[in-house]
């Protein structure tokens, strides 16, 4: 960067602190903030504040982010211009007995979910009635730690799914669904291989994808990068709409290779008012992208691991200054539940 302003020590997370980042918007006359896939990027308050003090925030309006990120009001969204969902509660389970009365109508397994989660918290599979109680307390309140709320809601658990998500940029009147990752290897809810296009979709079930993740976006005025994620069954050939990410992801280079598009660009382009021409940017060829199992496992353990750096990616690829007894992506890559 050519300027920085510091915000402060970490230790007191000032990139969440409103009054912070506000004074280091002025100070530094900035015209835009662009946020990335973190922190506050999904936050409609600071986008209100931006607006407030002059600064183009590069992403979704409040309004729009408020409506396709907080879940329950996604999936109504959802089914209100005909994308699939699986059954669930159709709103917020308050009670324990509300609980019990929605796993008696969509019945078991079922997920409980955060309605402001995200990142793998604020979800928990419950097999039978039997397990609900103690499920249900404790989903609320690792959603109410985690997210400041502690609703939740109900969802039937689609066994034996893929999970695959449709890259989107929009603006305003027009909105492009540019391709459809796979990210069904994971561990604990956590991706860890993303990978376009999706070895198992046939090409009239990619089109339906992003039709669907398109009337979304249109339905709420969207403007900027989001990802629209869905569960495939491929045996019953079977999609169901999961939740909006309102926001940019880390993963958004595989889609970009794919299509020859820079996302980063195109998000800049529709802040500034511009709009989509033209055809939507057709996909070509295939990649994927790897999160290290070492880099994860040293963050569940709470430290920050360095991975290295990658020379090859064969049936014997080497990790520089990976522990040997550390799987590689390459010894794992092949199984699709990979533990917890």
């Amino acid at each position: 960067a050519d300027l920085a302003s510091p915000l402060g020590p970490a230790s007191a997370r000032p990139y969440l602190d409103h009054a912070v980042l506000e004074r280091a918007l002025v100070q530094t006359g900035a015209d835009a903030a662009w946020v990335g896939w973190g922190f506050v990027a999904e936050d409609p308050a600071f986008a209100e504040l931006c607006e407030k003090v002059g600064v183009t925030f590069i992403g979704p309006g409040a309004e729009a982010m408020r409506r396709l990120g907080d879940k329950i009001g996604a999936k109504l969204l959802a089914e209100e211009v005909g994308v699939p969902v699986a059954p669930w509660s159709r709103g917020e389970v308050a009670t324990l007995a509300d609980a019990v009365r929605a796993g008696g109508e969509i019945g078991y397994p079922l997920m409980l979910k955060a309605a402001a989660g995200g990142g793998g918290r604020g979800i928990r599979m419950v097999a039978s009635e039997e397990d609900l109680a103690g499920a249900f307390e404790r989903t609320r309140q690792e959603a109410a730690r985690a997210f400041g709320s502690g609703v939740v809601f109900a969802e039937r658990l689609v066994t034996g799914a893929r999970h695959v998500e449709v890259q989107v940029i929009a603006a305003g009147r027009t909105a492009w669904a540019l391709g459809v990752r796979d990210c069904s290897v994971q561990r604990r809810n956590q991706k860890i291989i993303e990978e376009s296009a999706s070895p198992v979709l046939a090409a009239g079930q990619v089109a339906e994808l992003k039709a669907s993740a398109e009337r979304l976006a249109l339905a709420v005025g969207y403007r900027g990068a989001c990802t629209v994620e869905f569960l495939y069954h491929p045996g019953e050939r079977f999609f169901a709409f999961l939740e909006v990410n309102t926001r940019l992801q880390v993963e958004h280079p595989v889609t970009e290779i794919t299509t020859g598009t820079d996302l980063v660009r195109l998000q800049l382009h529709v802040a500034g008012g511009g709009r989509l021409e033209g055809d939507r940017p057709g996909e070509a060829g295939h990649a994927i992208e790897a999160y290290s199992l070492h880099c994860i496992q040293g963050i569940e353990r709470g430290v920050v691991v360095c991975s290295g750096g990658f020379t090859g990616l064969a049936g014997q690829a080497q990790q520089v200054g990976r522990d040997p007894q550390t799987p590689s992506i390459s010894e794992s890559i092949g199984h699709r539940d990979l533990g917890g």
